[in-house]
């Protein structure tokens, strides 16, 4: 299903975002980054912003990166340079300026872990500011660009922090495991000679293994949060479910939540649950409509809510 807008505007220079008479734009206006995590359900009756910037900057340690630079390339020059910081998150779809919206993770590792800083347009006050992340109330795939910042900023660049010391995260998803299938020694005496690259390319392997190449499959990634529940309600749980203490709860991945309730493979229309990765639901034969794929959606949910007293909730952004 193809979708259209009201009006949308390519921004190329951070003046343009100075030049834009903001009261005559269709409404709602809603800024684009690289579109992975979103589901059009209609025509937007509003503007699209599409914030192009793709500037990048070195220091030291540090990496600023236009709102527009794809994170996966980030990620890569960060490796190929021997600096640690984004190597788990190798492979995620998106922009830069996205990255600081959705707290993106994967692996053990969110964006919060990494932003140094975030430069912005402030709508409210005409000007362009820098965001301090400790305010930005980053939480599990959310942050306050999702809630009561929702609107008001643009982002047009985003400064990641690095470093030069080694300092692997490795014990989320099977990445010691891979390595060590690899024949890469990972004890406490040998990670100093690790290096992000090795790391980067088994994430590349792991993810390659498990979510479909969007360049022939369409979906929106992860298509839901995966779940923290409070210790009470996981001890119910029959049948070991993995799973990671974390603040607030037990977080337990959806995808098995999904699995157990049989859903893997499953079709409505042209939806599907993938078959390697349950968290994921594909556009399997190109066209899927937004009916079959939310219906999909609800019946994964009222399946789970039925059988494990827990329900899950969208990552992916419905518009």
């Amino acid at each position: 299903m193809k979708v259209s807008c009201a009006l949308y505007i390519e921004i190329e220079a951070e003046e343009d975002l100075l030049t834009l008479d903001w009261s005559s734009l269709p409404q709602p206006v809603m800024v684009l980054g690289g579109g992975s995590n979103l589901l059009f359900t209609k025509d937007f009756p509003g503007t699209v912003l599409h914030v192009s910037l793709c500037h990048c900057e070195r220091s030291e340690e540090s990496w600023t990166c236009g709102a527009g630079v794809v994170f996966d390339d980030f990620c890569a020059w960060a490796a190929s340079e021997g600096l640690w910081g984004p190597e788990n998150l190798s492979l995620i779809p998106g922009e830069c300026g996205a990255s600081a919206v959705q707290n993106i993770g994967a692996y053990g590792v969110e964006a919060k872990d990494i932003i140094a800083d975030i430069r912005a347009y402030d709508r409210k006050q005409g000007q362009f500011v820098h965001i301090d992340p400790a305010t930005c109330a980053y939480g599990y795939r959310t942050s306050r660009f999702k809630t009561d910042w929702k609107g008001r900023y643009i982002i047009t660049a985003v400064t990641y922090r690095l470093s030069k010391d080694p300092k692997p995260v490795l014990d989320y998803g099977g990445i010691r495991k891979a390595l060590e299938v690899k024949g890469v020694s990972v004890s406490s005496q040998t990670c100093a000679t690790l290096t992000p690259l090795t790391v980067r390319e088994t994430i590349i392997e792991i993810r390659n293994q498990k979510l479909p190449d969007p360049a022939v499959t369409g979906s929106a990634g992860s298509f839901f949060c995966n779940p923290v529940v409070p210790e009470e309600v996981f001890n119910q749980i029959a049948g070991d479910p993995p799973h990671f203490v974390v603040d607030g709860g037990i977080k337990i991945p959806a995808a098995w939540l999904i699995e157990q309730c049989g859903f893997k493979g499953a079709r409505l229309g042209g939806a599907q649950v993938y078959q390697k990765q349950p968290l994921v639901i594909v556009n399997a034969t190109g066209e899927a409509s937004p009916e079959d794929i939310i219906g999909l959606e609800k019946q994964v949910i009222d399946a789970v809510k039925a059988k494990f007293g827990i329900t899950l909730h969208p990552e992916v952004e419905h518009v």
